[in-house]
């Protein structure tokens, strides 16, 4: 048979297929998110095979494992203590609490790591919201900013090299990058969750930081999950007030949010495989019904392919040993 195009001639054997290859997933590609807690021990996350909250010490430990494997960038999330937390979020801003003290735990240990932080108070907050609750239940957007930037500046005085607004309230990166840079952090860089949809994903994560609405959900201010061209919007008004770098969230359901963002905007992207993700192919694996880590490496692969420069992953580690 005469075939002059033979699209097969490409794949023939492993050293073709690596010259051609359009997509590469490294180590440098991942961020790995850590749960912190107080005291002096580790407590697994069940909704979470594998993940547990660390304790500073251990913490650091697991940081510095992950860099040497090649993964530049860790970002903290925190359980805090119930007796912390007020409606005011407070806690938020403390110099002394959980996340300035891994801050500035990581940095002397590890210097050359990148550090990403979690700006939002629903960690902080007794409602359990990412912004100050009114009265009457309400999500106070305007009264919620102040608190953010005083937040990002404790995260940044510890020595934060990236803040991540993960609130979704409005005018928050124009906010934080005025206070960042009125207080001499004009180094610190925003990794803007521009795309935070209201997912059923994130079910697990809210598990490991005890951090669910205890009243309400998120949906006015996290995006409609119907929506793409609002995605659009949302980061270009985040790129506008001063985002270095733009978050999807989640990154597997949203590929198509993310690609689309990819051929609109020159800014880094950043898409976040989120815990749901994370356990859809544990449990799979654990059942005998995936291949884990072929499944892992492929849906990371997918998501790089889909524009993202960067992938916040549980799997970092795992997928990082594998890659070297």
């Amino acid at each position: 048979m005469h075939l002059p195009i033979r699209p097969r001639r490409n794949r023939q054997s492993p050293a073709i297929r690596d010259l051609v290859r359009e997509t590469v997933l490294r180590p440098a590609d991942f961020i790995y998110p850590l749960f912190i807690q107080e005291g002096e021990a580790n407590t697994p996350i069940k909704a979470m095979p594998g993940c547990q909250r660390w304790c500073l010490r251990d913490l650091v430990t697991e940081a510095g494992e992950a860099h040497a494997l090649g993964i530049p960038a860790v970002v903290l999330f925190p359980r805090i203590p119930d007796e912390l937390k007020t409606p005011a979020a407070a806690e938020c801003h403390n110099d002394d609490g959980l996340v300035p003290r891994a801050i500035r735990a990581l940095k002397a240990a590890h210097p050359a790591l990148a550090v990403i932080t979690d700006v939002a108070l629903d960690p902080y907050n007794s409602d359990g919201h990412d912004g100050l609750v009114s009265p009457d239940g309400r999500i106070l957007n305007d009264e919620t900013l102040a608190v953010l930037c005083q937040q990002a500046l404790c995260h940044a005085r510890a020595g934060a090299d990236i803040v991540a607004p993960s609130d979704m309230m409005d005018g928050r990166v124009a906010a934080l990058r005025s206070a960042l840079d009125h207080e001499g952090h004009q180094a610190v860089s925003i990794l803007s969750y521009a795309v935070k949809y209201a997912s059923a994903y994130y079910g697990p994560f809210r598990g490991a930081l005890d951090s669910a609405p205890k009243a309400g959900d998120k949906k006015t201010y996290q995006m409609d999950p119907a929506n793409a061209r609002e995605a659009l919007r949302e980061a270009a008004l985040d790129e506008a007030e001063g985002a270095d770098m733009l978050m999807v969230k989640p990154a597997g359901p949203y590929l198509d949010i993310l690609a689309a963002l990819r051929s609109t905007t020159t800014l880094p992207l950043a898409a976040y495989q989120v815990s749901g993700e994370y356990l859809m192919i544990k449990a799979g694996a654990a059942a005998g019904w995936l291949d884990e880590e072929k499944v892992m490496l492929e849906s990371l692969l997918g998501i790089r392919r889909a524009g993202a420069d960067m992938i916040l992953t549980y799997f970092a580690k795992k997928a990082a040993a594998l890659l070297l």
